[in-house]
């Protein structure tokens, strides 16, 4: 299955990939989906009928290029030579992928993304900072997000005591209109206050100005990058008008993750090119946090040392993504798909593609969302959180205190924590590990996820990555000052 740049390699499911295209057509789907019509997902428009937005970011941002453009020219003439992105999750992960990726072009400002409130993290990133020469972008959707309105509120007083002028000239902020961060930005005059598109959830954003305004400040070509996402999102339309096949990328893309999942191969596993690495942590949050609900999910794999290809247990659906100007991984795909593993491959023509990647994987989401039959838009989990940070904020502010749990056991300086019973380490998690399926034929394999609150560094990552690797396990770099791997089960069995 070939359409344009993406190749699917099937293996024995290319007969439920046709069915489900077809179903795709016949239910007219694409169409419903540019018409905003919720009950693609759900019956309830809650959380869908206004999440919509990133469907037309690549028409509609164009109207902001100028804006961005003679606000980055007004920010370089004063000097200001580092930005700072305060932001979590969908409001960071699009920026720093492209940070990461093309980086500061020459004469612009080098971005540094905190999207951790732990003290070792801020100040690895931020100590050596001139503060007169920097720039902060509070960048959050809600505006109420408590780490990052807790980031803006500390380094607003650290710029304040450290110029003599306006601490405001050194802030931006991006966010919804009417939230709580548009009216403090306007309370302390921030230079610049960027309201995106309310119709656009956090992890759908990277074309919205959550991730153009600090494209811009990298000196990125804004105009290229949106029409790579133009063309994209034409190509989709263009499938609708005519039902041509070759148009389909987006839906060929979404159908295979979602009813592949649907069958047990649920361990979407990227193989990214060193140049496009950094892109694997923004299609993990999308995918994971889209699909990751009702019992169902697609679970990114991201980072993991390769394995031989016999070694890989029948749960993976195998993504490769590379620049057409690296070399060619022939031997690789050859070798996965001779042990009957799918595959999908990508070869962008430069790294501007990526304006038309990030489109085509918010669509795909969408439709794996509408295979398992889940809501891709909302976010329960997320919202649960927030409300968790919220409360043990409160809770500070009146103890003086954190509360703390007892732990079920204590093993040589390691507290364990759990609904487990005491005893050693090792039978507390011959206990946590009881219920895991580790038969190959089972179509819902467990996994297990270790988040290593830790200092994010490349030693830190390359052990984990080992770990991982040695127990036959799969490994996923993490953001929120850490690390986490997702580990498909169990050849070890942490998978």
């Amino acid at each position: 299955m070939i359409i344009g740049n993406l190749v699917v390699h099937p293996g024995a499911y290319e007969n439920v990939i046709s069915s489900s295209l077809a179903r795709l057509q016949r239910e007219q789907v694409l169409p419903r989906i540019w018409q905003h019509d919720h009950t693609v997902w759900k019956s309830d428009p809650t959380e869908i009928s206004n999440r919509l937005g990133w469907l037309h970011c690549p028409e509609t941002m164009l109207a902001a290029v100028d804006r961005i453009r003679s606000s980055v020219q007004a920010i370089r003439a004063e000097g200001m030579t580092h930005a700072v992105l305060l932001g979590m999750g969908g409001s960071s992960l699009a920026p720093e992928v492209l940070g990461r990726i093309f980086g500061a072009q020459v004469g612009y400002l080098n971005l540094i993304v905190l999207d951790s409130t732990v003290p070792e993290a801020i100040l690895a990133a931020t100590g050596h900072l001139d503060l007169t020469r920097t720039l902060f972008i509070a960048a959050t959707k809600s505006g109420t997000t408590v780490e990052t309105i807790s980031l803006n509120n500390y380094f607003y007083n650290a710029v304040q005591s450290a110029i003599k002028g306006d601490p405001g000239r050194h802030f931006v902020a991006i966010t919804d209109p009417n939230s709580s961060l548009e009216h403090l930005a306007r309370q302390l005059g921030y230079r610049e206050i960027f309201l995106n598109d309310p119709q656009i959830g956090g992890r759908f954003s990277a074309l919205s100005l959550f991730g153009l305004v600090p494209a811009g400040l990298l000196g990125l070509d804004l105009r290229v990058l949106l029409e790579r996402a133009q063309q994209m999102a034409q190509r989709c339309q263009q499938w609708l008008d005519n039902g041509s096949s070759d148009a389909a990328g987006s839906s060929l893309l979404g159908v295979t993750m979602g009813e592949l999942a649907r069958l047990g191969r649920d361990k979407l596993t990227l193989m990214l090119s060193p140049a496009l690495s950094p892109f694997g942590a923004w299609l993990e949050q999308l995918i994971a946090e889209s699909t990751g609900k009702e019992g169902m999910g697609i679970l990114p794999v991201v980072d993991e040392l390769p394995l031989p290809a016999r070694e890989y247990e029948h749960d993976r659906l195998f993504v490769l993504l590379n620049l057409a100007s690296e070399p060619a991984t022939e031997e690789l795909q050859a070798a996965l798909i001779a042990q009957g593993h799918p595959l999908i491959t990508i070869s962008l023509r430069d790294k501007y593609d990526l304006g038309g990647e990030f489109w085509r994987w918010e669509m795909a989401t969408a439709i794996a969302g509408y295979c398992l039959k889940v809501n891709p838009f909302d976010q329960p989990n997320v919202e649960q959180a927030k409300k968790l940070a919220r409360k043990l904020v409160q809770d500070y502010k009146e103890k003086g205190c954190l509360s703390e749990e007892d732990p079920i056991a204590v093993v040589a300086g390691i507290r364990v924590y759990g609904k487990q019973s005491g005893g050693s380490l090792a039978a507390v998690m011959d206990q946590f590990l009881s219920p895991a399926s580790v038969a190959p034929a089972d179509k819902n394999r467990s996994y297990v996820a270790i988040q290593a609150f830790v200092p994010a560094t490349p030693a830190i990552d390359q052990a984990a990555a080992r770990l991982a690797t040695e127990n036959s396990a799969t490994i996923s770099s993490g953001h929120d000052g850490g690390v986490w791997s997702s580990i498909p089960a169990f050849n070890g069995p942490i998978a």
